[in-house]
């Protein structure tokens, strides 16, 4: 099929590799306009961008949709079909109706549950036991569209990381199997009830609240790595903690127990396995102890709290 591709993140990349391998004509990729970094303020390329150079594919990255002439652009391309994936900005009602089978989103979770920008995070949460992608139908509501193809994946005790690699491969999958016969696919409207919500991510959120049930506390671990990473305050640091366990423990919530191995909560205790101070690289806890005193205590950050 003749399409269009937008996305910009490493989720959307691995699915133009697969349409693009599985032989259909990518007229253009359209992703988020390169931006500085915030480490040096070098200016970079999405993962979408880089892709597609590499593939030798026609990119455009316009900062909006909204103007005659860029939906006069997308228009002109004649296209079968467009797919969406993580690109990161609406699209107007021209740009929806301009391929001749529309446009058709990945969104990496079992719709209606957790539509908008943090399906991922949101799900692991929420202690949530299976999410999956949706191959959806865009209209012009926030991931409101019509379902054509789905499928389950289990979290089981996975990051936000992990997942999303796992659910970026799997929409790649389900996009070139909804391509394969698109004219025979039934849309099947979403239903209103399970939908939920999933909002941007505050990075607020990352400071660990050791007032809550050590199982929330280990979610939110593994919800926040990679991004923006899971940390607490001890001696001035931010500490972030990549990997942990909930254990048995008790002790008034954020007292640190078995020698700076624990943190209790406010039911059980979160065990640290792996962690990471400010410019240094991960250790698991026996090396982090060994250059690192913990205080007797963690207390909120006084800028959250």
């Amino acid at each position: 099929m003749r399409l269009a591709f937008m996305g910009t993140p490493p989720f959307a990349a691995t699915a133009l590799r697969q349409l693009h391998a599985a032989g259909h004509d990518i007229a253009a990729v359209y992703t988020q306009p390169p931006r500085a970094a915030r480490r040096g303020k070098k200016v970079q390329r999405s993962a979408v961008h880089e892709l597609a150079q590499e593939l030798d594919l026609l990119v455009r990255h316009p900062e909006s949709l909204k103007g005659a002439a860029e939906q006069t652009a997308f228009a002109g391309l004649d296209l079968d079909v467009a797919i969406v994936a993580a690109y990161g900005l609406i699209l107007p009602q021209a740009i929806l109706d301009a391929p001749r089978h529309g446009c058709i989103n990945i969104h990496a979770s079992l719709l209606p549950r957790w539509r908008g920008a943090a399906p991922v995070q949101r799900a692991i949460l929420d202690g949530d036991r299976v999410t999956g992608v949706t191959i959806m139908q865009m209209d012009a509501g926030l991931d409101t569209g019509a379902m054509l193809l789905t499928r389950q994946v289990e979290i089981a005790g996975k990051t936000a990381g992990m997942l999303t690699d796992e659910l970026a491969l799997v929409g790649a999958e389900l996009t070139v199997e909804a391509l394969g016969d698109l004219a025979a696919l039934r849309a099947e409207p979403q239903p209103h009830e399970g939908a939920t919500y999933a909002r941007k991510i505050d990075k607020a959120e990352a400071e660990l609240d050791f007032t809550r049930d050590a199982v929330d506390v280990e979610r939110a671990v593994r919800a926040f790595n990679p991004a923006p990473g899971a940390w607490f305050l001890a001696n001035g640091e931010r500490i972030k903690v990549l990997e942990a366990a909930v254990v048995a423990d008790r002790g008034a919530a954020g007292t640190v127990l078995d020698e700076g191995r624990v943190i209790a909560c406010g039911t059980d205790a979160l065990r640290l396995r792996l962690v990471q101070r400010p410019g240094k690289r991960p250790v698991g806890i026996k090396d982090f102890l060994n250059g690192f005193a913990m205080p007797a205590r963690i207390d909120p950050c006084p800028a959250i709290a």
